[in-house]
């Protein structure tokens, strides 16, 4: 049997006809593409598709209704004999589709590891579905910090604040460069020159922090060095106290050695764990930065899944992990599945690398070119 389980139709432009036999039938037409229809819940989601009767959208709630992936035409949307009734994903759930080949759904794993691996005469004669779930959620989560593809990327401008909110499902971030004209990136990197406090406590006359009525400390607002980093004039005029040439004053012919990290031009940036943001220096004012960073692969639901090049991996991870946490098992059956755990990791770690011959190749032919360090 086949692993496809949509059509073309469905796949390349999110599309699914039905045409209204004479007799009349049904009104109830259900759509049978991978991607789930969603309804609009205010706050919590976006509708990802539309219905259409002889190319005329139809009204949710008067003119159709929605149960799972099933549509019921009503009221004045009741088709008649040779109507055509389209169920039409909307862009970004097609764009979201695309690939998804390329992945097995968590849930897919969970089962597929019941099938194969628990059960009488297996080595695994009973499991919690619960049980295998959590060490499948664990794994993923491991396996997105540095085995799986998981680098999400946010498209941002840099408001006169200097600060941008760190994103929902964030764990650490990648890489955060800003865009020029033509496009191309220019890597913002984090200084040391600086630092955001996580506290703002306010001090009394002898330095003591003080306290409102209910024996908290009192915080300030804002944090002074925040406000002094961020009206620091970053342009290339040097002045005497300028931190980049430390201990400058009348050093005349005699040299330090620059701090590789503020040896660019590129801007700087801070985390700000008070804030939740990220906090950029005052020459990035405006421009458009690409941030990128790594979640843990549990966020959302279409989060939720696994390259298929890393399923082995997955299972031998589940594997390991009920063995190893059980009483009575034989230390050799648990080193056995430690050892292929980490094998399977490693294969799942090359395949995903994505090496190509040809690339290599090319850069190598960059091996008349000195390199000095």
């Amino acid at each position: 049997m086949g692993l496809l389980t949509e059509t073309n139709a469905q796949y390349y432009s999110g599309q699914q006809l039905f045409t209204q036999p004479n007799p009349v039938v049904t009104q109830v037409f259900d759509w049978t593409g991978d991607t789930d229809l969603i309804v609009a819940l205010a706050g919590v989601s976006n509708t990802n598709f539309k219905v259409l009767k002889n190319n005329n959208e139809l009204t949710y709630t008067t003119e159709y209704t929605v149960v799972g992936n099933s549509i019921t035409l009503v009221g004045t949307g009741v088709s008649v004999p040779g109507d055509i009734i389209e169920i039409k994903l909307l862009q970004f759930a097609i764009d979201n589709n695309y690939g998804s080949y390329e992945y097995i759904k968590l849930d897919d794993i969970i089962n597929n590891f019941i099938v194969a691996y628990v059960g009488a005469g297996k080595l695994i004669p009973s499991a919690k579905r619960t049980d295998i779930m959590f060490h499948a959620k664990r794994g993923l989560q491991e396996f997105s910090y540095d085995t799986l593809k998981s680098i999400k990327s946010q498209e941002l401008t840099i408001p006169p604040s200097l600060s941008i909110v760190i994103p929902q499902d964030y764990v650490n971030y990648v890489k955060c460069s800003w865009i020029d004209d033509v496009g191309a990136k220019h890597i913002i990197y984090p200084t040391r020159v600086t630092s955001n406090p996580t506290e703002l406590p306010i001090q009394d006359d002898d330095g003591i922090p003080t306290q409102d009525a209910q024996g908290e400390n009192n915080l300030a607002e804002q944090s002074k060095t925040e406000t002094r980093w961020d009206s620091r004039s970053l342009t290339t005029d040097l002045q005497p106290d300028d931190y980049r040439i430390p201990r400058r004053d009348f050093l005349i012919g005699q040299r330090y050695g620059l701090q590789p990290e503020e040896a660019q031009v590129n801007g700087k940036f801070t985390i700000n764990e008070r804030t939740g943001t990220f906090s950029f220096s005052s020459d990035l004012a405006g421009k458009l930065i690409i941030l990128e960073y790594i979640s843990d692969g549990l966020a959302v639901d279409l989060d939720m899944k696994l390259p298929k090049m890393a399923e082995q991996a997955m299972y031998m991870h589940i594997a390991y992990s009920i063995l190893s946490g059980r009483a009575g098992i034989p230390e050799y059956v648990v080193n056995r599945f430690k050892r292929d755990r980490s094998s399977a990791l490693r294969n799942a770690k090359i395949r995903l690398s994505n090496i190509k011959i040809e690339e290599i190749s090319q850069v190598f032919r960059n091996k008349s070119k000195w390199i000095k360090h």
